[in-house]
């Protein structure tokens, strides 16, 4: 009898960290929990790519302001991290365009919006690179970030001419 007490209550530990490894999602580590969540509440992809462009440009902002204003403790992660965060953004929302083309949705709104937001970007992050403030500390995240901002706003070009038509108003 004892015997099988321990098993039942060895399978049911095993069951219950099985369910909890299940339960626990992964999250992207540069959104916080209430964007994460922000992003999952939205109905659409155009919801998500719009939510996705503003956490890249609080990203680019607070990068912006950590450059002016350094902080006294992890001022070099600090930086490293946002650029980082302001990638993992614009990258997203790329491939939400490229998720909203393939399911032929319409996302003329998203795509006209990240058209425009990055090339805001581009010139922000290229103004950055010209004052070349501490750049050997985020240089290559900076690189990577243009490139990226780069690619996105090409994708969004291209998507332009992809994504579906806006609907026709027939006159009766």
């Amino acid at each position: 009898m004892r015997m099988w007490s321990k098993r039942l209550l060895t399978i049911c530990f095993v069951a219950a960290m099985a369910a909890g490894a299940v339960a626990q999602t992964p999250q992207k580590d540069y959104l916080s929990a209430l964007e994460a969540d922000k992003i999952r509440d939205a109905e659409t992809t155009n919801e998500r790519i719009k939510l996705f462009v503003q956490f890249a440009d609080d990203r680019l902002k607070k990068f912006q302001y950590e450059l002016e204003h350094p902080s006294t403790t992890n001022h070099e992660q600090q930086l490293n991290y946002l650029m980082n965060a302001y990638i993992g953004c614009v990258d997203d929302a790329a491939d939400l365009i490229q998720l909203g083309i393939e399911k032929q949705e319409n996302i003329r709104r998203g795509v006209d919006l990240m058209a425009a937001k990055t090339k805001e970007y581009l010139e922000a992050l290229k103004k950055i690179q010209t004052e070349a403030k501490e750049i050997e500390i985020y240089k290559e995240n900076l690189d990577d970030a243009i490139e990226g901002t780069q690619d996105a706003m090409n994708d969004a070009e291209k998507a332009k001419k992809n994504v579906a038509p806006p609907p026709v108003r027939r006159k009766s």
